[in-house]
């Protein structure tokens, strides 16, 4: 009997355990259903974040590869001391020379800051005692990079251009005396030399930057601000950049934080070469914008292997003023494109005006190879050793020839092609006036009897829109000398007769010649 009660009793507890279980459950259920609690639940435990991401390229190989061949360039000048110049402020630090205060002098340390009137020339020029003798101050700094073992490297032409004493300071400390082999102000390039015995250099070299594509990652190194080595990363965001610093002007735009002191630092692609020298910024703040230039490899090598060889550059020199070839102007020509370089005067005893080279010629090719536009020629003539004749090919009246030049050797002094837009007009003349309604212009003979002075210009005329200002003298239309108003009306009836739209009026002005083409079929 004890047994059986026992057996009832515990198949009792079992089905209350049982339904215990599945009340709880159930209640459970119900609540996580009416409060929105996760139906899954776990316990939780304290451990570090793990993210397993796909990982992003480094740049650490190719810093590792190419930081000992960068290099920060110190540059000493010979200033003179400020107490015989025209400032009115002469530093004597109670009867002691500002090189005399301790190097934790207050004011030492705030000129030393402060002191330079832009980021790379921080101009030291303080009074050491009476007597205003000269003495070496630092005056710049900037970055450079080895290109041979024996200790060549390239920087800015700017960066060393006032020196008269250079040190190298390697990325581990070292500090070289180095001395200037020779600079190039119209590619600002130059070329420093380090001896220091035996040792070898860490160098790097130059990439081929026809290779260079825009969106490529490269890496910049340098000197920004003179905090040291520094690194920074972007892409090839333009080529071709013209920033109106040279003739020679055909800049690699990149994005790379590039600042003061960055300039003759490297820029590298990801196989450690050299595609660019970082040369400028653009910047209204002074600082990095995302908008910087460099020097591409392939104007760097040739003019870099002048310099370690000459100490200087030679380049080809034609002799003759030109300016790009617009739309209206090749129309006026004849010329079924817009390209080449048309030329505004040759410069007297140049190869140029030798070779028979003319006002009005349009420079389409050079040894077979087309010139697309003014820069273009100059780049390509100054490539070519002088000494060397070369063949240019001309547009003249309408058709095509050329001319065999022996090209000169471009002097300091000369511009190797440019032509300038006036900004200032002449006298204005009181002369008999006639007017030419139809081209928005009233002209006079000149004074000197060549050509006509322009007396003025309608504000709403084709004329006034390309620029043409009271002053200004008009020499020839479509390459015929004029003199009169006659003159010019003569020759743009005979263009319209031939179908010309337009007429190249040949404008001379206080700062050279120009060409611009009218519209001569108002009416």
């Amino acid at each position: 009997m004890n047994r059986r009660f026992q057996r009832m009793l515990k198949g009792k507890i079992l089905s209350y355990k049982t339904a215990l279980k599945a009340t709880t459950v159930a209640g459970l259920a119900a609540v996580m259903l009416s409060t929105g609690i996760p139906s899954y639940v776990h316990n939780s435990f304290a451990e570090a974040v793990k993210i397993d991401a796909p990982q992003v390229a480094s740049f650490a190989n190719v810093v590792d590869a190419v930081s000992p061949a960068v290099v920060s360039v110190s540059v000493q000048s010979n200033v003179q001391d400020t107490a015989n110049d025209d400032s009115n402020f002469s530093f004597n630090f109670g009867g002691r020379g500002f090189d005399e205060l301790p190097d934790d002098h207050p004011l030492k340390r705030f000129f030393r800051e402060f002191g330079g009137p832009d980021g790379e020339r921080r101009g030291e020029r303080f009074r050491r005692g009476p007597g205003g003798k000269h003495h070496l101050r630092p005056t710049a700094q900037g970055s450079g990079f080895f290109i041979s073992e024996d200790g060549y490297l390239v920087t800015n032409n700017h960066v060393v251009s006032d020196g008269e004493a250079f040190t190298v300071v390697m990325n581990d400390g070292t500090e070289l005396d180095a001395k200037l082999v020779g600079k190039d102000s119209r590619t600002d390039l130059a070329v420093l030399k380090v001896d220091a015995g035996n040792r070898k250099f860490t160098y790097v070299q130059f990439a081929d930057d026809s290779k260079v594509r825009v969106g490529d990652w490269v890496v910049a190194v340098g000197n920004p601000f003179g905090l040291g080595g520094t690194v920074t990363a972007g892409i090839i965001s333009a080529r071709g950049r013209d920033i109106g610093s040279g003739p020679y002007d055909d800049y690699l735009q990149v994005d790379a934080a590039v600042n003061r002191g960055n300039s003759g630092g490297p820029t590298f692609n990801l196989n450690g070469e050299v595609v660019g020298i970082n040369t400028a910024i653009f910047s209204p703040s002074g600082g990095n914008v995302g908008i910087a230039f460099a020097i591409p490899a392939s104007v760097a090598k040739d003019v870099v292997a002048d310099l370690m060889k000459d100490g200087q550059v030679s380049r080809g020199w034609l002799g003759v003023e030109i300016q790009p070839v617009n739309k209206d102007i090749a129309e006026s020509l004849g010329l079924s494109e817009a390209s080449g370089a048309l030329v505004t005067r040759p410069q007297e005893d140049s190869p140029g005006l030798k070779a028979g080279i003319q006002k009005g010629d349009v420079i389409t090719a050079v040894n077979g190879e087309t010139v697309k536009d003014p820069r273009d020629l100059a780049r390509r003539i100054g490539a070519i050793a002088p000494g060397s004749k070369v063949e240019v090919s001309l547009w003249r009246e309408g058709k095509a020839q050329s001319v065999t030049v022996e090209l000169g050797s471009l002097p300091s002094d000369q511009k190797q092609a440019s032509a300038e837009d006036a900004q200032k007009p002449a006298d204005d003349t009181t002369s008999a006036e006639k007017s030419l309604a139809a081209l928005g212009l009233t002209v006079a003979p000149a004074d000197d009897g060549k050509g006509v002075t322009i007396v003025s210009v309608d504000p709403d005329s084709d004329a006034a829109d390309k620029g043409l200002k009271q002053g200004e003298k008009i020499t020839s239309v479509n390459n015929k000398e004029v003199t009169s108003a006659d003159d010019v009306t003569k020759i743009i009836n005979q263009a319209a007769k031939d179908g010309r739209k337009k007429a190249l009026f040949q404008i001379e002005t206080q700062n050279g010649n120009r060409f611009t083409a009218l519209s001569i079929d108002q009416g």
